[in-house]
């Protein structure tokens, strides 16, 4: 008892400028921290035999402290001493498992280089970091989001397994860093717009038109985010090819069943737009770890439902697997996700749709019900922003074409017939006068003969090809005796 007190008061004695390290580290320090954190816990598990996940793994929380001196479990650090909390390792661990992300390249993408720090776009106060390579962003939470995650669990577990392709975020991990009085919860997911590929437009819509303009502020950024009212500003909704726009309104369709059903509303669809140009693709910024590692269905492309083909090589043959659209005349790129989906339809969400309603229709504001707020959502983006391109001059040609082939065989089958036709009668002219002098002294009466082949001539005209010989055939029995056998009439056709 006494060490603890001893303990506790010496943590209390500590001198002035290191209590104030310890209460306001550096922005340094916290993403040192929290590389360090990451890297620990990611480590701790391998050790850990693999086995099935359990209903009470969702809910298990790992604590350590990583003191700067370093511990008989912990390594020394030049940050200042902080604790670990690890939310469902194992459970993480098969998500990530889930998307063919190997231990070692997890840990190789979060603690190789410094995170980049980015600008938030959104109103929450929470920050971003995005690893080296491309691969991940970590995004801080609040304590609210954090808890409504980790129950979340369970179904998003069911979901991934029934359903991998999807537009939801994959969350790859959940931590908190305790570092004097600074607590930050961080979760680990994928990212959705790649830093080499550049954005000319960026929008994140709700369907919500209620106050959805970008302010001036976010306007005059280097690389603005934009809202609905913007959208249809700017846009005249983009085009894709049948099979990929079906592709891409069920994941979406899927995908916001699934929040329904978790009463998950006030989420967003980020929306980055390339417009392809001859210029090739850089690279820049972009390291060359991500040649070694592939996660699965992390891209958009990938990610949408159905066997979608993937689009046309562009300059170096690298999309970094963007969706490829359509607007005008311009050939473009899509990258799109289902972002901020910790938001749940509580008491608080529900005072705040009530009070809104009062001053503006309520079925326009951004808070609403998780039911109707999915059915606006995707109404918005199936009549407004993503439309499917009818591909009307391949089947113009194809049609153009066989009617040209169609009109030029029946003209060589119609020649055909009639040269076949002219040569039958000579023929049969012919034979009926050598028969007619043969069998009678007396000059033969051409007339029955002619009115037989005017009348045959009219009957070969109206009939088909098909009916050709038999036509033959009476003119000939008409022409001939009876008394001839069936071997002159062969030797006659």
């Amino acid at each position: 008892m006494s060490d603890n007190t001893s303990m506790s008061e010496r943590e209390g004695t500590t001198r002035p400028r290191e209590a104030a390290t310890l209460r306001k580290p550096n922005a340094a320090a916290l993403k040192g921290a929290i590389q360090l954190g990451i890297g620990y816990a990611v480590g701790n598990m391998s050790s850990k035999p693999d086995r099935d996940v359990l209903m009470q793994d969702f809910s298990v929380v790992e604590t350590v402290f990583l003191p700067s001196q370093g511990s008989t479990l912990t390594p020394a650090h030049h940050f200042p001493d902080f604790r670990l909390k690890t939310y469902a390792p194992l459970a993480f661990r098969y998500f990530r498992e889930l998307f063919g992300i190997k231990p070692d390249d997890y840990l190789y993408s979060m603690c190789n280089e410094p995170l980049i720090e980015l600008s938030n776009p959104g109103a929450s106060s929470s920050w971003f970091y995005l690893t080296s390579d491309d691969e991940f962003i970590i995004k801080t939470v609040q304590h609210k989001e954090a808890e409504f995650l980790q129950k979340l669990l369970p179904g998003y577990y069911m979901n991934l397994n029934q359903n991998p392709r999807t537009l939801l975020p994959k969350f790859y991990g959940l931590y908190c860093i305790q570092c004097g009085s600074v607590t930050v919860r961080v979760v680990v997911m994928n990212n959705v717009l790649p830093r080499a590929m550049t954005m000319h437009y960026k929008y994140d819509l709700k369907g919500s038109l209620y106050k959805r303009r970008a302010s001036r502020k976010e306007r005059t950024k280097s690389s603005p985010t934009f809202k609905d009212l913007d959208f249809k500003e700017t846009h005249e909704g983009l085009y894709f090819d049948p099979e990929t726009h079906n592709a891409l309104m069920k994941t979406l369709q899927r995908d916001c069943r699934v929040l329904e059903s978790f009463k998950i509303m006030d989420y967003s669809l980020l929306l980055g737009i390339h417009v392809l140009d001859k210029k090739p693709l850089t690279r820049a910024g972009r390291g060359d770890s991500k040649k070694g590692q592939k996660v699965l269905y992390s891209t958009a492309l990938e990610s949408i439902q159905g066997s979608v083909k993937d689009p046309e090589p562009v300059a170096d043959d690298d999309t970094f697997g963007g969706i490829p659209a359509k607007h005008r005349d311009e050939n473009l790129l899509i990258f799109l996700g289902i972002i901020d989906i910790l938001q749940s339809y509580r008491f608080i969400k529900k005072v705040e749709h009530s009070w809104k309603a009062l001053v503006h229709d309520g079925d326009t504001v951004s808070v609403h019900r998780p039911s109707f707020y999915a059915d606006r959502f995707l109404k918005f983006l199936s009549t407004t922003v993503f439309k499917k391109a009818h591909s009307l001059r391949g089947t113009s040609s194809k049609r153009k074409k066989n009617s040209l082939y169609t009109t030029k065989y029946a003209s060589q089958e119609f020649l055909s017939s009639q040269k076949e036709k002219e040569e039958n009668m000579k023929a049969l002219s012919m034979n009926n006068l050598d028969e007619s002098f043969g069998s009678s002294s007396k000059q033969p009466d051409l007339l029955p003969v002619n009115r037989d082949f005017s009348r045959n001539e009219d009957e070969l005209s109206e009939n088909s090809g098909d009916r050709r010989d038999s036509a033959s055939t009476i003119a000939l029995d008409d022409a001939l005796p009876s008394h001839q056998s069936d071997t002159e009439l062969d030797v006659y056709l």
